[in-house]
């Protein structure tokens, strides 16, 4: 009796794939968001908008980002075209509160700080947010596992991940998460009439040497569904764990351009 009831519990170990062993949606996540980071980034990143019937912009700008304490902060600064030249940019993440965020607009000569209520506003026109520049902390939505997928060449957890504040731009997300990098290399947005409102796809992932080997997204597209429009981010060239000086995340260096 006791061989075959050994034999009773290895055969459903086998047909539910060791699920006793599963991460469930939350876990996902949290290995998502405590995924190792360089501690130091520089990259220059080429930005191309792309309209509906085909048209292009395109625009480079100068990245710096910095993982410190747990937290991430990141400068961006608009070198090309004219119309956003010197449209500079800062994200300092907070624990347990909201991130801060300001933004210099060189045809006002001023920085101002993005409010919160304007997460949902477009990021210097292109299809992402302001919000969508932001890491969702794990504790701001419940996670559903939904299944295991593949995804073009990554095997993924697919998520649902709900946002518990009603105020979210989106009603919920489906993310497929790579299982080897931890990486979202899809992500599915829908609005808060439950349709689909964009898609985000890491179209290139590679690992890069800095103090240690890390899987960075160099290539993402942004697609707005309901309007065709869409936003790639390529990462041209990057360094990783060089040491940046502080005075490139301040809110005095995004008016000025001076460290």
């Amino acid at each position: 009796m006791k061989k075959i009831q050994k034999l009773i519990a290895a055969t459903l170990m086998i047909m539910t794939g060791f699920s006793a062993f599963a991460l469930d949606g939350k876990e996902i996540m949290e290995k998502v968001y405590d995924r190792q980071k360089p501690e130091f980034t520089k990259a220059a990143v080429e930005l191309t908008l792309t309209a509906k019937n085909g048209a292009k912009e395109v625009r480079h700008v100068g990245e710096y980002g910095r993982d410190k304490n747990g937290t991430s902060d990141i400068v961006m600064i608009f070198l090309s075209p004219a119309s956003v030249k010197n449209t500079r940019f800062l994200q300092k993440q907070n624990k347990g509160a909201d991130d801060d965020k300001w933004i210099y607009l060189p045809s006002l000569r001023t920085t101002r700080r993005v409010a919160s209520s304007d997460g949902d506003k477009p990021f210097v026109g292109t299809d992402f947010t302001y919000d969508d520049m932001s890491t969702r902390k794990v504790e701001e939505d419940t996670h559903e596992y939904l299944k295991d997928e593949k995804h073009g060449d990554f095997d993924c957890y697919v998520v649902k991940s709900t946002p518990k504040d009603n105020k979210s731009q989106y009603l919920y997300r489906i993310s497929w998460v790579d299982k080897d990098s931890m990486l979202p290399v899809f992500i599915e947005m829908y609005d808060k009439k439950g349709k689909l409102l964009k898609t985000s796809e890491v179209t290139k992932l590679e690992k890069k040497q800095g103090n240690r080997v890390y899987n960075v997204p160099m290539e993402e597209i942004m697609t707005n569904v309901q309007t065709g429009h869409s936003t790639t981010l390529k990462m041209k060239s990057i360094e990783i764990d060089k040491p940046l000086a502080d005075g490139y995340f301040s809110p005095n260096f995004l008016s000025t351009g001076r460290l």
